[in-house]
């Protein structure tokens, strides 16, 4: 069932206005103003990609770090790269409460530093990563294992709980990558053969 955009609390989003990862993909035109929350890697590629097209991009990230989970080198190189490219990327903010007006959408937030700004933007895209698809999936139904944080629950060869029941994908643990279903497939397919797996 793959996985879907993760959104904030409070923070209604509209598809129009107020897109997450997937609604940022179908702007009609290129918006003057654009703001992100969320630099990760989604974020920085949506960003980079509009900036690129046109829009005066700015980017708050709650985290101190910039892409903290990569390697430091990789890290501050990227950094060099988007700042070249005109993205305004603001780390250590404290997103307040988002509010629509005449002029746009009014971002109010704490940088870094601890003083109290306000971003005003045509377009709002919140980029906080993504979710697996399965609170509607009916797994309690049928005594599917699926943890806390919504993944389906597989051992090393992606079998779940149930017998002859495999899950793949966004749905279980690890990174979520295009590629991922493809080669659990592939081991799963080999698994059913009885062959050993070479994932």
């Amino acid at each position: 069932t793959g996985s879907k955009s993760r959104h904030l609390p409070g923070l209604p989003v509209d598809n129009v206005d107020v897109c997450d990862n997937e609604g940022a993909l179908v702007f009609t035109e290129v918006p003057k103003r654009l703001g992100v929350i969320g630099a990760g890697v989604i974020g920085l590629e949506l960003g980079s990609v509009w900036r690129r097209l046109g829009s005066t991009v700015t980017m708050l990230e709650a985290m101190p770090g910039f892409l903290a989970a990569c390697d430091e080198a990789v890290a501050k190189e990227c950094w060099k790269i988007f700042t070249r490219q005109g993205l305004d990327i603001q780390l250590g903010v404290k997103i307040g409460e988002v509010s629509r007006s005449a002029d746009g959408i009014s971002v109010p937030y704490v940088d870094a530093k601890g003083g109290q700004q306000t971003l005003v933007v045509d377009k709002l895209i919140v980029s906080v990563g993504r979710v697996p698809n399965t609170d509607n999936l009916g797994a309690n139904n049928v005594g599917l294992k699926v943890s806390e944080r919504g993944f389906i629950e597989v051992d090393d060869h992606c079998k779940t709980n149930l017998p002859n029941v495999y899950a793949i994908g966004d749905v279980v643990r690890g990174p979520m990558l295009a590629h991922k279903a493809e080669d659990e497939g592939v081991a799963v397919a080999e698994t059913i053969a009885g062959q050993k797996p070479h994932v």
